[in-house]
This record gives C-alpha cells, structure tokens and sequence, in this order.
C-alpha cells in the first residue's frame, strides 16, 4: 500500500509526542530543574579517588566510610557552571563530608601553580570547592572549603546564626549558587556563605565521603544520606 502525506504527518505528530512525554523520564522538569537522581540506581554517578561504600536505599544515595581509603567521591559525568543545586542531607554525628561544585580531577599526575605554590595532584584526585556538611561541635555546615588546594575559603566562623540552623540528627536542606564569579549558600533557608572566587567556574557535583584513616579512632561504617538532587542551570 503506497503511504500519503497524511500518514507522514500522523508519524511526525506521534514521534514528536512521544519525545514530549520522554523528557520527564530524563529528568527535565517543565520549571528548568534537573534531577541529578533517579532515585533507582546511580546511573549518571561515577566514584573517583577513594573506595568508601555508595548505594542506594528507600530513594537515597548513601555513603559509608571505609577504613584504609582516602576521601572518595561519587561525582556526576556532567559538568555544570552557573547554577542553583539543591538536596537534603542526613549525617551521622561523629562523620564529616560534603558536596563538591565546580569541581575536577586529573587523568594523570598532574603538577600545577595555585595560589603561587608548586601542588601536585595524583591522578583521580577530585578538588574543588565544597559545601561542608560538619556535625561536629564547630558547626561549620553550609561552609565552603577549597577541597585539595587553599582550604577554607568561607568557614562560619563569624555567622552564628548559619552554625546553629544546622539539625542533628534530621533531614536537612541545602542550597548552593553559583552565578560567575559570585558564591553562595544556605544551611535550612539561612545564607551561610556570600563571597567572590573564579578559580574555577565549571566543574563537577560529587557526593564526599570523608577518609577514617585506619578506622581505630573512628570505626567504619559511618553514613550520610543523600536525597532529593535537584540543580537548575542559569
């Protein structure tokens, strides 16, 4: 039977839907938010410089430190640079980790000048800045520290009120903004850093797990939780 450009254009209208209701499954949202986890599997994950445990369970990606690792990082295989990142997070009380942004790793040993001081980076060490997430009685969560380069580049050392909005033992909600050189964020909707650095302005998200040493002075098996990743370009 010979097809009429009808039956084209019912196939064009038919694909051009089935796109249309595809788009969500990639997790595009109609508002411009992107959801960095399906929720099911770590598909879009990579882990890089350390061997702490990553999984997920009941909607969450959790991590579990391992003794006799450094720090590990399950990153994303994208890169982002202007941006808003949101997610909510469970820690436990004696464990420290972080979310990095606009961060990187090197294929191969790598030495660089940075802040006029000779570094050299060991091949998969990921660097860059991080969102701290610190349960410890510092309180220094919402922070963010320059991860394997100048260290910290916004403590809250002087921002009393970010230190207390942090919830032991609770979800808690972060946010982070990047927008050229300007960074920002908050700890459960109280701004905890505000400052200028363009080091760096694209790079990765990763999920941190922070090294125990040899685990005697803090037993492995420690978590934190991850849900509800969710980033909007700008």
């Amino acid at each position: 039977m010979k097809s009429t450009p009808r039956f084209y254009d019912r196939i064009f209208r038919l694909a051009v839907l089935a796109a249309a209701l595809a788009l969500p499954a990639a997790g595009l949202a109609a508002d411009g938010w992107i959801a960095l986890f399906n929720g099911r599997d770590l598909n879009g994950w990579e882990q890089h410089s350390g061997q702490a445990k990553y999984r997920v369970e009941n909607d969450c990606i959790v991590g579990q430190t391992v003794a006799g690792t450094p720090n590990s990082f399950l990153c994303t295989t994208r890169t982002f640079g202007d941006f808003i990142l949101e997610f909510e997070f469970k820690v436990a009380p004696d464990m420290n980790s972080g979310v990095q942004f606009r961060s990187e790793y090197y294929t191969r040993e790598t030495e660089t000048t940075i802040a006029g001081k000779q570094r050299k980076f060991p091949a998969d060490r990921v660097f860059g800045y991080q969102y701290e997430i610190d349960p410890s009685p510092r309180a220094f969560t919402g922070g963010v520290y320059d991860e394997a380069r100048r260290g910290w580049l916004a403590d809250l050392k002087d921002n009393p009120d970010a230190q207390k909005a942090f919830r032991q033992g609770e979800w808690n909600h972060a946010r982070i903004q990047c927008q050229g050189d300007h960074i920002q964020t908050w700890i459960n909707g109280v701004k905890a850093a505000d400052f200028r650095d363009a080091m760096t302005l694209r790079g990765l998200i990763a999920l941190q797990v922070h090294g125990i040493g040899d685990g005697k002075k803090r037993p492995p098996g420690e978590e934190i939780r991850w849900r509800n990743l969710r980033l909007k370009e700008l």
